[in-house]
């Protein structure tokens, strides 16, 4: 993730993804341990019984607790998911609705519930999942510069590509 972020209604935005952005989520709210994320499914989301992929829907859950978690954290910290859990309740149709937030926050990770229910309410599927806090990732061309180090003899982290 980076700083670059697109913009959404009320200011609210959605960290600079290219498979998020591809899917066409969108980011409703982000603040104080909670957010909120819609995606209008197109038939390119939806699978062989004509409802959205479950890959489509735990991606949805992912940005939300994600974003939850983020809310939280200062910047020029993001998060990675260190493991994640959704129960698939009923397939989801029309709008899909992901509502995070984080149940409890360590300096280091974040655990976050979430649900995500479709344009008429029914409740498709129930999310867990816990985050860590890392420094932002640079993607593209940030990359090569985001290595550099001031001191030739730095070996990278544990966490370092």
């Amino acid at each position: 993730m980076t700083d670059s972020s697109s913009s959404t209604a009320g200011g609210a935005s959605l960290p600079e993804s290219p498979f998020v952005d591809r899917l066409g989520a969108r980011l409703v709210s982000a603040a104080d341990g909670a957010s909120e994320v819609v995606l209008s499914l197109l038939p390119e989301h939806m699978n062989t019984w004509d409802v959205a992929h479950g890959g489509v829907t735990m991606t949805l859950a992912d940005v939300a607790l994600a974003m939850a978690a983020r809310s939280l954290a200062g910047d020029g910290v993001g998060v990675v998911t260190v493991e994640m859990k959704v129960n698939f309740m009923q397939p989801g149709r029309g709008e899909l609705r992901a509502t995070a937030r984080v149940l409890h926050r360590s300096t280091t990770m974040a655990y976050c519930e979430g649900e995500i229910r479709d344009s008429e309410g029914h409740f498709v599927g129930k999310a867990l999942g816990t985050f860590k806090y890392m420094r932002r990732l640079a993607v593209g061309r940030d990359v090569t510069r985001q290595r550099l180090r001031s001191d030739p003899s730095a070996k990278p982290g544990p966490s370092d590509g």
